[in-house]
């Protein structure tokens, strides 16, 4: 597979903050990458990089072998940022339009307004639409140029359940054509469901580099979840090995590394429990032990 996104011992410095410090990073063709990690990590400064809105001060990236600013590497991206200033007295139709003489073989106007779900919209000026249906357009606007890889930072903030799960289904039958896609999102079932690989990104550097399946597996902890005979607080499990806690109703869950030992402690001391699960922990939960470690 060819490599469309090569990063090379980037930093990124600004003043005394190194908001990207020595990342190595390539992306191939038709893979899913995600970069993930608590807000400041260094996660939209190093799309940044990718896409050239920044260059490092040392090191290197190139998209399709060219630097990013070149118009034979651009005319190939689409990009979709957390915030996007478009002209908000023109319609939806007229903004797709603009957007389209940007690109060398774009996509129709109506096929961007139809694969949005906008056509109901159409006509309606930008500053007029629901948050949920800026991001849409934001969306549709990033795929004008019919581009081979796609950025997509924080893409479905705003949207409801239904519209984030439709929003998954353009994003898998874009990568099923052969194209490749870059995402940042604070949803982590998003890139556990989109993702191929997870980058796990703090304090400037990356942490891990790996499947959604090696991720979950490089926690130490298991998630113990049960239904309660009665309601618990957290006063009820005070001095037991668990990392977190979380109670909803009658149901726990638990984050520990000593599942054994808190089961036990929770037996000898004549809890009733039903509905008991113990597995690994998700991707959320394995994503913040990370970063905490990296953080110590």
């Amino acid at each position: 597979m060819a490599i469309v996104v090569d990063v090379r011992d980037a930093v990124k410095v600004f003043g005394a903050v190194r908001a990207v410090d020595g990342v190595t990073l390539s992306v191939n063709t038709g893979e899913v990458v995600a970069l993930l990690g608590p807000n400041g990590a260094g996660k939209t400064t190093c799309v940044s990089l990718m896409i050239g809105l920044r260059k490092p001060t040392s090191g290197t990236a190139t998209l399709f072998g060219f630097t990013p600013a070149d118009v034979r590497a651009r005319s190939r991206c689409g990009v979709m940022l957390q915030e996007s200033g478009l002209p908000s007295f023109l319609t939806v139709r007229e903004t797709v339009d603009l957007f389209r003489t940007y690109y060398p073989a774009p996509l129709a106007t109506d096929a961007v307004i139809d694969l949005i779900g906008l056509e109901e919209k159409a006509r309606a000026q930008v500053h007029t639409l629901s948050g949920g249906q800026q991001q849409r357009l934001y969306f549709g606007l990033a795929m004008c140029g019919d581009p081979e890889l796609l950025f997509l930072d924080e893409p479905t903030v705003g949207l409801d359940v239904e519209a984030r799960r439709g929003f998954w289904t353009h994003v898998k039958a874009f990568v099923r054509s052969g194209r490749t896609v870059v995402l940042t999102t604070h949803y982590l079932e998003e890139a556990d469901a989109l993702a191929d690989r997870i980058v796990v990104i703090d304090r400037g550097r990356i942490l891990i580099d790996a499947s959604p399946a090696m991720v979950k597996s490089a926690s130490q902890a298991k998630r113990v979840s049960f239904t309660a005979a009665r309601a618990m607080n957290e006063s009820d499990f005070s001095g037991l090995p668990l990392q977190t806690l979380t109670l909803d109703g009658m149901r726990v869950e638990i984050l520990t590394a000593q599942p054994e030992a808190l089961l036990q402690a929770l037996f000898q001391r004549g809890d009733s429990i039903a509905d008991l699960e113990v597995a690994g922990a998700s991707l959320e939960q394995a994503v913040m032990q990370l970063t905490a470690r990296g953080g110590r």
